[in-house]
C-alpha cells in the first residue's frame, strides 16, 4: 500500500518550530525536522514512523515546506498550495490518501486528486458544521457520538483511534518528577467548564507545584496585552490565579519533556465534545509516565477509573481528589505505571496499522 498521510500544525507550534530552525532548508530536511520533533505523532501511521519508502508525509498548510518541495520539482512560483499536494501524491503514486486536515482539504480537493488514488480517508475529531467531506471513502475518529453525526450526514465513518509514540518510552520512566500538576492545552471563554476548574486548581498552587502550558486565543493575548484596558476585552482575560501559575505552550518533545517531569496530568473535555472522552493529552500523558486526572465520561477501551487513571465529576469534587492524590504519591506511581502499560499494549503503533489496513480492505474501490 502507497499511503501519503498529510497533516497541519498549530500556528503556535509553526512559530516555535520556525524561530527555533530557520526557513533555510531542502524540503526533506525540513520535513525530517517535524518527524523528529513528533508534533502530532500520536497519528502517524507506522510507514511514516518507520520512514518506509512506500509512505510518504507532508504538511500541507506549511507554504514554507511545500513551497521547498515546488522549487525542486521545477514547479511555478505562483502554484498553489492545493495544486503543490496534488503533484506530491501523484508525484508519489500514492494509492491511500489519509488526510489530517479535511477542514483545509476537503472533497473539492478529493475530487481533484491523480487516478492512481483508489480511497481517501480523513481523521477529524469534532463537530464540522458547513464541511464537505462527502466525498472521503471514509472518516475516522475516536469519538462515537461525533462518527454519529457525521453518519447522519451522510458519510462513511470508522472508528480510529490515536497510538503510543515509541518514543515516548525516553521519558515514560522518569522517577524525578517535580511538577505536581500540569495542565497543557488552549484557554478561550468557549471552554467554559474547562476554565473553571482551570482556576480552581491553580489555586492550589500555594501547597503544590501546579504548572500550566496555555495555548492562548488571539483576543485572550490581546486582552493580557497593555491594549487590554479596553472594558470590552475583560471577558477575554484570564483569572488572576491562572496566569500566575501559566507559560508558553509546549509541543512535541517540550511536550513529551514536560509530561515526563509531572505527576498528575489534569485534563478536561471541551464544551462541545458531548459525554465522549480520549482526546490526544489522555494517551499522551499515560504515553509519558504521568497519572491521568481527568473529567468523567465515556472513555476508551482499556482506559478505566482506578485502574489507570482518576476521574472527577465537577469542580469541587477535582480540587477534594487531586488533593486527596497527591497525598498519596505510591498509588500515583501504581496507577500512572498501569496507564503506560496499558497503552503500550493496546495503542501500539502496529495494532493501530492493522487497524487502518483493516479499514482500507473494507472499502470497495469504486466508492471514490
Amino acid at each position: 500500500m502507497r499511503i501519503f498521510q498529510n497533516s497541519g500544525l498549530y500556528p503556535a507550534y509553526r512559530r516555535q518550530f520556525d524561530q527555533r530552525h530557520g526557513t533555510r532548508h531542502s524540503f526533506a530536511e525540513r520535513r525530517e525536522l517535524y518527524l523528529k520533533e513528533r508534533f502530532g505523532a500520536l497519528h502517524f501511521l507506522l510507514p511514516i514512523i518507520d520512514r518506509d519508502t512506500s509512505g510518504f508525509f507532508t504538511n500541507g498548510d506549511d507554504e514554507v515546506l511545500q513551497r521547498a518541495w515546488a522549487t525542486e520539482n521545477g514547479m511555478p512560483t505562483n502554484a498553489s498550495m492545493s495544486d503543490i499536494l496534488l503533484a506530491q501524491i501523484e508525484e508519489h503514486r500514492t494509492e491511500v490518501f489519509y488526510n489530517l486536515d479535511p477542514m483545509r482539504y476537503g472533497s473539492d480537493f478529493i475530487r481533484r486528486l491523480p487516478g492512481s488514488v483508489r480511497h481517501s480517508l480523513a481523521w477529524r475529531a469534532a463537530p464540522s458544521p458547513g464541511a464537505d467531506f462527502s466525498a472521503y471513502s471514509r472518516v475516522l475518529n475516536n469519538f462515537p457520538s461525533i462518527l454519529e453525526s457525521y453518519r447522519k450526514a451522510g458519510w462513511s465513518v470508522e472508528y480510529f483511534a490515536p497510538a503510543h509514540d515509541p518514543v515516548m518510552d525516553k521519558y515514560a520512566g522518569r522517577a524525578d518528577r517535580p511538577i505536581d500538576i500540569l495542565f497543557v492545552g488552549g484557554y478561550t471563554r468557549h471552554h467554559q467548564k474547562r476554565a473553571l476548574i482551570l482556576e480552581a486548581i491553580a489555586k492550589l498552587s500555594d501547597r503544590f507545584n501546579v504548572r500550566y502550558h496555555l495555548e492562548r486565543s488571539r483576543m485572550t493575548r490581546l486582552a493580557e496585552s497593555p491594549l487590554g484596558i479596553w472594558p470590552s476585552l475583560n471577558k477575554y482575560r484570564r483569572p488572576a490565579a491562572i496566569r500566575r501559575v501559566s507559560a508558553a505552550p509546549v509541543f512535541g518533545l517540550d511536550l513529551y519533556e514536560a509530561l515526563s517531569r509531572t505527576k498528575i496530568v489534569l485534563n478536561g473535555a471541551i464544551d462541545m465534545s458531548g459525554n465522549d472522552r480520549g482526546n490526544m493529552r489522555c494517551f499522551e500523558a499515560m504515553g509519558c509516565g504521568a497519572l491521568l486526572f481527568s473529567d468523567r465520561g465515556n472513555y476508551p477501551d482499556g482506559m478505566r477509573e482506578n485502574q489507570n487513571m482518576l476521574l472527577y465529576d465537577d469542580v469541587d469534587d477535582a480540587e477534594i481528589r487531586i488533593k486527596e492524590a497527591l497525598d498519596n504519591t505510591e498509588n500515583i506511581v501504581r496507577l500512572a505505571k498501569n496507564g503506560r502499560n496499558m497503552v503500550e499494549e493496546v495503542y501500539g503503533k502496529k495494532r493501530q496499522w492493522q487497524r487502518f489496513e483493516e479499514i482500507v480492505s473494507t472499502i470497495k474501490t469504486a466508492s471514490r
